[in-house]
């Protein structure tokens, strides 16, 4: 299989993950692996901000790789905090030498035997979402070709983050209008039950419902299915309430 073969196997997979029963970590882990083949990196790890805006370690290739990125949240210094602050790519193509610039970070990243590194937001609409680290044992610029392509694999990502959240908020959406369908089919059950056994139509028969559920201080539905349920007598509740049709 070609490396373009492999982009495409790769980007197939992302589409496949946003589209199917969608878990955060294991997509996010998936993402880290996939670009360790597919881009001139040793090692990645991949970063997320948490509500209160501080970065989490979501994914990591590796336990060292992980350890790392812990070390960015700890210290709040490093690539991904950089990147992610600053919604930027951020570069050292010589970690030892940019020790003065990421004091903690940096000797860390060389310990663990990495030289260079390279940093890309995970954005949607600019805004950044957490950051990639993407680590190489040499020093030097990554290959050419490789930034685009792990900076669309970051921002697709977060695309499918974004979309992940707004489905769960939509389904919730989906969740409440279904409940309340539900509960107004159960209603016109209990309607059509008190007017056929207290001999009235159903408009006075939803009357009696809302009285009911009023004096009681509960739902409607409530009073609804307890009529359909036969936990309330449906004829008790109409003529309780004879004469009141009107109000």
């Amino acid at each position: 299989m070609t490396r373009e073969d492999r982009i495409v196997e790769a980007f197939v997979e992302l589409a496949s993950a946003m589209v199917e029963q969608f878990d955060p970590v294991e997509f996010l882990q998936g993402l880290a692996e996939r670009c360790v083949e597919l881009l001139d990196c040793a090692e990645v790890g991949v970063l997320l901000a948490d509500t209160a805006g501080a970065l989490r370690v979501m994914a990591s290739s590796s336990e060292r790789t992980e350890a790392l990125e812990i070390l960015q949240t700890q210290s709040e210094e490093g690539p991904c905090f950089e990147s992610f602050h600053r919604a930027q790519q951020v570069f050292s193509e010589d970690l030892a030498a940019d020790q003065g610039r990421w004091p903690t970070f940096a000797p860390a990243a060389v310990e663990k035997g990495f030289r260079s590194v390279y940093a890309v937001p995970m954005r949607v609409r600019m805004q950044a979402l957490g950051a990639m680290n993407f680590f190489r044992a040499e020093p030097g610029r990554i290959a050419e070709g490789d930034l685009p392509l792990g900076q669309g694999l970051a921002d697709i990502a977060a695309v499918a983050l974004v979309q992940e959240r707004a489905g769960k908020e939509s389904r919730g959406a989906v969740e409440q209008l279904q409940h309340a369908l539900t509960s107004r089919v159960v209603i016109e059950q209990a309607k059509g039950m008190v007017a056929e056994q207290a001999g009235i139509d159903v408009d006075a028969a939803f009357v009696r419902l809302r009285l009911h559920a009023r004096e009681h201080n509960r739902r409607l539905s409530e009073v609804a299915h307890d009529v359909v349920d036969g936990r309330l007598d449906a004829r008790a509740l109409a003529e309780s309430r004879a004469g009141t049709s009107n109000r």
